[in-house]
């Protein structure tokens, strides 16, 4: 289809589009969506048509965005926030209480729907403006009051936070296909900001070890695909653990070791739902920690 043709993207596809990036496949994305994988193949079919180009590839044994996927995802992601947030003003009768919420996006690609499930079923009446975005916006935001509660992560715990927790970061490689070529060392990032990739590219540096960036994506299922498709390496936290990445020994192949990282649970002052949300975030956060541990 010519793109000055295109009509206007359907939700649902888009939502099925995103269900398969953040679940890494569309087995995966069918469980989590309540579909057939018929279906769901069906579905980016009908996307890709309609966009006029493929918008997902097969890296290894998952799924990763191509470069049209992956700037279709960002517009995607906010569409659905906006449509769920217009259908939850007009359906839901509330209580107009809303808690704005920041959310590390490697955190929320994977432990996020537990905490919103259990947050929404003990407070139907609350609504949620969640923002997935890289650490060092949401410290700005919160810091700014535009967030009442935000879990980033810091180098050090954060004086006053609501929580603290420790996160170990390991260098990631795939588990079921060979190792790249590290000379220079190919490196699977989020964006510019990211803390996990200061600290990476600093510390190469600092070791005279030469590197490269093969791949960048601002989600995690994005850096986890790269990975285990063999393209690059990375730095990833443990709560990022995935069947098809292995942990690489730093001293055996000359990388850098890495230091650990903090969520840090910020909470504004405020009502009761603020605090509610904060000690759902809390429980999910230190049971991820103590299963890392």
């Amino acid at each position: 289809m010519n793109g000055d043709a295109m009509g206007s993207l359907d939700l649902e596809l888009l939502r099925t589009f995103v269900g398969i990036v953040d679940c890494g496949g569309f087995t995966r994305a069918g469980e989590r969506l309540n579909r057939t994988q018929s279906t769901i193949s069906q579905q980016v079919k009908r996307l890709e048509d309609q966009v006029g180009q493929p918008l997902l590839i097969r890296q290894g044994r998952t799924i990763a965005p191509t470069s049209a996927g992956e700037t279709l995802l960002t517009y995607a992601r906010r569409m659905i926030a906006l449509d769920d947030e217009a259908r939850a003003l007009l359906v839901r009768k509330e209580s107009g209480e809303i808690v704005r919420f920041g959310v590390s996006e490697d955190f929320a690609g994977r432990h996020l729907p537990g905490v919103l499930a259990a947050f929404s079923r003990a407070n139907p009446m609350v609504r949620l403006d969640v923002r997935a975005d890289l650490s060092v916006r949401l410290r700005a935001d919160y810091d700014q009051g535009e967030l009442d509660v935000a879990l980033f992560k810091v180098d050090e715990p954060v004086a006053g936070a609501f929580g603290s927790w420790q996160e170990r970061l390991h260098w990631s490689a795939a588990a079921h296909q060979p190792l790249p070529g590290l000379e220079p060392v190919p490196l699977a990032l989020f964006p510019q900001g990211c803390l996990f990739r200061r600290q990476v590219v600093e510390r190469l540096d600092r070791m005279g070890r030469p590197w490269r960036v093969a791949y960048v994506s601002p989600s995690l299922a994005g850096v986890q695909a790269a990975v285990a498709a063999g393209m690059a390496v990375a730095p990833l936290g443990q709560s990022a653990t995935h069947p098809d990445i292995r942990v690489l020994d730093p001293a055996a192949h000359g990388l850098p070791e890495l230091s650990p990282v903090w969520f840090s649970l910020m909470l504004r002052p405020g009502t009761q739902a603020r605090r509610k949300l904060a000690q759902t975030i809390s429980a999910q956060v230190g049971a991820v920690a103590a299963a890392a541990a």
